[in-house]
């Protein structure tokens, strides 16, 4: 009997999504904006770019903070963790769970922020040389923190069980779920999870201009491109997805509506010179119990570089053959949103297992020829769809992967 409630126990399955990004705030609005492959990349509004290499940028328009955010947290929050805030809103009502009525440390949180509060921490340092000490906020102790999102959501929603926050850029959306994966493996019934990031600011974004892979494209058509032959970089972006993982036994007695489970994880560090995404994805499929063969779609990285963009093509090709799985990077339309980015394609792909279809690449006409991938672009294509692959790098040698199944 116990070994039998420990394999139950394992099965985690997603009941809830909330979506603040590029092109859609919430998630019918984002989902849709995303299948119709409409980019939401334009010009940097949230600060004066004109001066800058890269003056193009995927913003969250219509956010109007007031209208997510209690008045008595606008003072000590960054637009970061607004964001996060309302992602989480949005999925915690989606799953339906009561979250009072759990045991009180059943439910935890656990998210990926890669920059923390930038926009907060820049403003606190302009008050530090300008006014003086005396003027910078009491807030700015917590506010520019990674693990800020994690704090405020779990106070939020009175969650205290087990919570952390993991900072692996891009690949941090993945990781943070598969971390409250474990977390249901010890016990827990239902944990908050995904990542978010907004640095549009010029304290942020010196950091990612310094990086060198931003494009300098003016044409928001054209400035990210991934897989293409005339990619130039990758554009940035904010916002992100949040997610409610819960125990497959705790959501089936309540009836929640399951979105997909998730079968498999992995991640792999890249050595000087050598990238292991591809060892990732292997190592997520063999977790899951599934073979190469039974991924009906793949929701790539997508750098927009050329050299990281061919080193992922090989990783396709190498694991599935040429051209025999479909990809997609619906991040075309949004641009990189760090470690927001990973977890928006988690929250796609679940979407695209719901719906039975793929949403296309905005931009790219078509792979490259060194890129030999089966690249959805133009239009969205139809399943069916059991399962899909989620693949992120981060900057510095992260990969990771997650092995999403169908819920029926």
């Amino acid at each position: 009997m116990t070994g039998t409630v420990q394999v139950a126990r394992a099965t985690a399955v997603f009941t809830g999504v909330g979506i603040a990004a590029p092109g859609g705030l919430g998630t019918a609005a984002w989902w849709s904006a995303a299948l119709e492959g409409r980019t939401a990349i334009a010009p940097v509004t949230r600060f004066d770019a004109s001066g800058s290499p890269a003056r193009l940028a995927g913003e969250v328009r219509g956010f109007v903070d007031k209208e997510h955010v209690p008045g008595r947290l606008l003072p000590q929050t960054d637009r970061v963790t607004r964001l996060a805030l309302a992602m989480a809103q949005e999925a915690v009502d989606d799953c339906g769970a009561d979250l009072d009525a759990l045991p009180e440390y059943a439910t935890g949180v656990v998210t990926a922020c890669s920059a923390g509060g930038f926009e907060f921490g820049q403003r606190e340092l302009q008050a530090l040389w300008r006014d003086g000490p005396k003027h910078v906020s009491a807030y700015q102790a917590f506010a520019w923190f990674n693990a800020v999102n994690t704090g405020q959501i779990s106070i939020r929603h009175g969650t205290r069980g087990a919570s952390g926050v993991l900072v692996s850029e891009q690949a941090g959306g993945l990781d943070a779920a598969a971390q409250a994966r474990r977390q249901l493996r010890k016990g827990a019934t239902l944990v908050l999870t995904g990542g978010a990031d907004s640095a549009l600011c010029p304290w942020g974004w010196a950091a990612q201009v310094a990086d060198g892979t931003l494009s300098t494209a003016d044409d928001p058509e054209r400035a990210y491109l991934p897989f293409a032959a005339d990619a130039t970089g990758h554009v940035a972006g904010e916002g992100g997805a949040m997610l409610v993982l819960e125990d497959a036994d705790s959501a089936r007695q309540r009836g929640a509506h399951v979105y997909g489970h998730l079968a498999g994880y992995a991640a792999t560090f890249d050595g000087t010179g050598t990238s292991r995404l591809g060892d990732a994805a292997r190592l997520a499929l063999a977790d899951a119990g599934a073979e190469p063969g039974e991924v009906d779609v793949v929701f790539a990285d997508a750098a927009g570089e050329r050299e990281a963009d061919r080193a992922e093509a090989a990783a396709i090709a190498a694991l599935f053959g040429p051209y025999a799985v479909p990809v997609t990077a619906p991040k075309a339309m949004t641009g990189r949103l760090l470690a927001g980015g990973s977890a928006l394609d988690l929250a796609a792909a679940l979407l695209a297992l719901r719906d039975q279809v793929i949403p296309p690449t905005p931009g790219t006409p078509q792979p490259a020829a060194d890129c030999p991938v089966d690249l959805v672009v133009g239009a969205p294509r139809r399943g069916p769809l059991r399962t899909a692959l989620v693949l992120a790098r981060g900057r510095g040698g992260f990969n990771s992967a997650i092995v999403l199944r169908a819920a029926h």
